[in-house]
């Protein structure tokens, strides 16, 4: 018998989500470069120049070559592969990368949405070995809008051709959520290693097997 599924498109975030941590990677690298372990969060995120150049960078209006050096003047430390660096330790969850190899599958379309890190000299996608599970990839950087704007969503969903009540949408940011759950699309938070099993379930799947 046909089986009918109860949804039938998955997006997925990329960091936090198909990937561990990266504030996990990232204090690390901050304690090896002799730098307070919270400074790679505070100096994207609390500082103003360097939250700036970081907008710049996952609209796609910055190189990454580029924010590497102007942010690595901010933390006062090398500029070359800034990012590849810090991101050293990030490593793709084995449960996701079968989530999303069982919901295709299944013949579920899986869609990666992701704002950007830039692509060059690192680039995330590749490193981590996710880059071929997804039917669509949505990068803010290629698209000048980056999550939570409604924009995007609504470009990923017409790149899959699904309507957002067919699509679930897993990100670790609660703010990410909610323009999704406007729009309709079922929001899922990723909040630790259970995220797969929870996610399976909901798409009618077989209990995720780490592989």
């Amino acid at each position: 018998m046909e089986r009918t599924l109860s949804y039938r498109g998955l997006i997925l975030d990329f960091a936090g989500v198909m990937t561990t941590p990266i504030g996990h990677s990232s204090r690390a690298w901050c304690t090896g470069e002799g730098l307070p372990a919270d400074t790679w969060r505070s100096t994207l995120e609390d500082d103003p120049v360097g939250r700036a150049l970081y907008v710049e960078l996952e609209l796609g209006r910055m190189s990454q070559s580029d924010w590497n050096r102007e942010t690595a003047a901010i933390m006062g430390v090398a500029p070359e592969n800034l990012m590849g660096r810090a991101h050293a330790e990030v490593r793709a969850v084995p449960s996701m990368v079968a989530l999303a190899q069982q919901a295709r599958s299944a013949g579920i379309i899986v869609a990666l949405l992701s704002n950007s890190y830039g692509f060059d000299p690192y680039n995330p996608y590749a490193e981590t070995g996710v880059w071929d599970l997804f039917d669509v990839r949505v990068i803010s950087g290629e698209e000048g809008i980056a999550k939570p704007d409604p924009g995007i969503y609504q470009r990923t969903l017409d790149r899959m051709d699904l309507a957002a009540a067919d699509c679930v949408f897993v990100d670790d940011h609660p703010a990410n959520l909610v323009p999704a759950e406007t729009l309709g699309i079922t929001a899922v938070f990723a909040d630790g290693p259970a995220t797969a099993g929870r996610v399976a379930r909901m798409l009618d799947l077989d209990p995720v097997q780490r592989p």
